[in-house]
């Protein structure tokens, strides 16, 4: 495989891009908000129910994009592989999968995947990646996400690896095998609270973190999130608003870091090892400041944003290669 082509297809967003195999380098990239809920909901009944008219349904979407980028680079794709991780795999994705049971291997050599030859209407081979479940919980992308996150010829460290976002996730790794996850709905409830929500009147996006006035009223909200009650603790954003204790940007940070700190806050120090954080730059500052704040930054080793940015693309080769054999 010289080339292939790498699908992350979220809830809400989808990014194709064309990748050189050996070196994982981007060559071209197309991205839309055609996330797997609106396709999915853009389907007939008839089409929904018929799994070869749904998969042909959402690889006509792809290869739409592949024109994209066959039109930008003044080339042909045919033959070249095509490698899908996040809700591709869900029930209201292209084919719904089952999810691997835990633990697994960080490595890649027992996540579940679905292959699809090329075929006239879709010159591609597809390799579909399905999702984890524990016994509570599940997630499809962040799996692929923590295999690309692990160097080539190592051993994942033993630890907690966190990936922030709309739905942060925690996972527990000993022995190089997954043994545990948590979903945080941090980034989704963010954005009810903000936009939708009464507190919505009372902050105004701020992302300056550098400015240090900023970044206390964020470290305020993470030290104000542990031992409180968070429905009780949010009104205070309300209550800082009302009573002009904060400016609306002081209380879009202080609003940020009462999730954060609540995510965070089940992390105890004494009873945790290591942690990894693997996020990228916009999100980087805020995870890492509130670590620092709950006393675990000794503990906390951040990847490169870059690193984190691409572990989707090398998780998807590492599963590849288990999957196929291939080297």
């Amino acid at each position: 495989m010289v080339n292939f082509l790498s699908c992350d297809w979220g809830t809400s967003s989808f990014r194709l891009r064309l990748v050189e195999a050996q070196s994982f380098r981007v060559l071209a990239v197309q991205e839309s908000q055609e996330g797997i809920a609106a396709t999915f909901n853009r389907l007939d009944l008839r089409t929904r129910e018929n799994p070869e008219e749904r998969l042909r349904s959402y690889l006509l979407l792809i290869k739409k994009y592949i024109s994209g980028i066959e039109q930008e680079k003044n080339t042909g794709l045919a033959g070249v592989p095509v490698i899908i991780s996040g809700m591709a795999s869900s029930s209201i994705g292209m084919a719904n999968l089952p999810y691997r049971d835990l633990p697994f291997s960080v490595d890649g050599r027992d996540i579940g995947a679905a292959y699809y030859d090329a075929s006239p209407g879709f010159a591609h081979p597809v390799l579909l990646v399905s999702g984890v479940r524990s016994e509570t919980d599940v997630m499809r992308g962040e799996e692929t996400q923590l295999i690309g996150s692990v160097p080539d010829n190592a051993t994942a460290a033993d630890g907690i690896y966190i990936f922030p976002g709309t739905h942060s996730k925690h996972i527990w790794v000993k022995n190089g095998q997954v043994t545990a996850f948590k979903t945080y709905m941090t980034g989704e409830l963010f954005k009810l609270l903000s936009e939708e929500s009464i507190l919505r009147e009372g902050v105004e996006e701020n992302d300056n973190l550098h400015n240090t006035n900023y970044l206390q009223h964020f470290e305020d909200g993470v030290r104000d999130a542990q031992g409180t009650n968070l429905l009780h603790s949010v009104f205070r954003v309300r209550t800082n608003s009302l009573f002009g204790k904060r400016s609306k940007q002081e209380n879009f940070n202080y609003l940020s870091g009462l999730l954060i700190g609540a995510e965070l806050g089940e992390i105890t120090p004494a009873e945790t090892p290591h942690v990894y954080l693997c996020c990228g730059s916009n999100l980087k500052g805020r995870y890492a400041a509130a670590l620092g704040v709950l006393g675990i930054k000794d503990k906390a080793q951040t990847f490169p944003a870059d690193w984190a940015d691409e572990a989707v693309v090398r998780g998807q080769v590492k599963i590849y290669k288990q999957f196929t054999h291939s080297t």
